[in-house]
């Protein structure tokens, strides 16, 4: 077959994840199997036949009992008649399963019956299996009142609302791409969850939107806290954007303050760009990086990675505006004016050559 990579449930949450993950480390681009190839399993033992690896995402975790069930085992008994009429079997099958399987719940028997039953398809044809049992996932895109209490959160504060504590238990979390990670078997996954109340969710993402309004960076002390941030972050954008910034003037000039960051200071640098030239062309799977034009005029074009649409600003060092690029954005920027551009830059972490969390892709493809 064209792909060495399998994925089931592509266009959810976790599966884009998957997919902007293998695109940044340059794997194969998966072949996404759909709801009509999961249910023709003749076509589906065609799609899987001789791949790599076989990430078997998709499920259902809303819905009635009846709903649930027939869903999950569904997807997961088509997949395994598909490998066991293989002429070549997968090499690896990884199942996306929950902490939850086997826990009394439609979803979680079900979850847990799913991964039998791939089990037992794999250990009959010799295809390595992985039960991957993943906990609560969060992270940028989420869907509010689906994928995560954090989303929830995230969409609340973002649209100026309070998020509210009916059920203040503790959670174990994973970001999506340490899952994603995981999935497509890169060396170091870690998938060690790190455990916070619901109201220690709610009290750090209200502090992290209130100093964000301010166009301030909230203290990010550990990894988990950064990753926290940029979900919040991407449920802000674009419609928080281009956020202003305070001009104070006297007889001497003005004064502009572009960035406040609270804990670590990051790395702060300028450019000058001659006119009609573009810098960019590349987006991050966890910096912050802020935009603020000092002098001249420019276009800020956005694209979120495996989609169409581009969103653009048009910023002037006039009136100093904040563009913070979000987390797996693709992005660039334009000198569209007559003279020099002059651009601040600032990133929370000093440039790593080792690793540079960048990778080069266009905005306009």
């Amino acid at each position: 077959m064209g792909s060495s990579i399998v994925l089931s449930g592509g266009s959810g949450f976790l599966g884009w994840h998957t997919r902007v993950l293998a695109r940044a480390l340059g794997l194969p681009a998966p072949h996404l199997l759909t709801r009509d190839d999961l249910a023709r399993p003749a076509r589906l033992a065609g799609l899987v036949d001789g791949a790599d690896r076989v990430l078997h995402v998709a499920g259902v975790n809303r819905g009635t009992p009846t709903e649930v069930k027939d869903g999950n085992e569904g997807a997961a008994t088509a997949l395994a008649e598909a490998i066991q009429q293989c002429a070549t079997p997968p090499k690896t099958v990884v199942f996306a399963n929950s902490t939850q399987a086997g826990n009394g719940t439609p979803y979680g028997d079900s979850k847990a019956a799913a991964a039998e039953r791939l089990a037992d398809a794999t250990r009959w044809c010799g295809s390595e299996f992985v039960d991957l049992r993943l906990p609560n996932l969060f992270g940028e895109h989420g869907r509010p009142h689906y994928n995560s209490v954090v989303a929830t959160f995230c969409r609340l504060l973002a649209d100026g609302g309070t998020p509210r504590v009916q059920d203040d238990k503790a959670l174990d979390l994973v970001h999506v791409q340490d899952a994603a990670r995981a999935l497509l078997g890169v060396e170091g996954a870690d998938l060690v969850p790190a455990r916070r109340t619901v109201s220690d969710l709610a009290q750090t993402l209200g502090t992290y939107a209130r100093t964000y309004r301010r166009t301030e960076i909230p203290a990010l002390t550990d990894p988990f806290d950064l990753k926290l941030f940029n979900t919040y972050r991407s449920h802000c954008f674009p419609g928080h954007y281009p956020m202003p910034l305070q001009r104070h003037t006297d007889a001497r000039g003005g004064l502009v303050e572009v960035v406040k960051a609270h804990g670590d200071g990051g790395q702060t640098f300028f450019s000058t760009t001659r006119p009609g030239v573009t810098r960019g062309e590349h987006y991050h799977l966890s910096k912050v990086e802020r935009f603020v034009v000092v002098r001249g005029e420019a276009e800020i074009r956005l694209r979120r990675v495996l989609h169409d649409d581009v969103v653009t600003f048009r910023v002037t060092g006039d009136k100093p505006v904040v563009v913070d690029m979000p987390t797996m954005w693709v992005h660039h920027i334009t000198n569209v004016g007559t003279d020099d551009l002059l651009t601040l830059f600032w990133t929370n972490e000093i440039f790593d050559p080792d690793r540079p969390d960048t990778y080069a892709e266009k905005v306009s493809p």
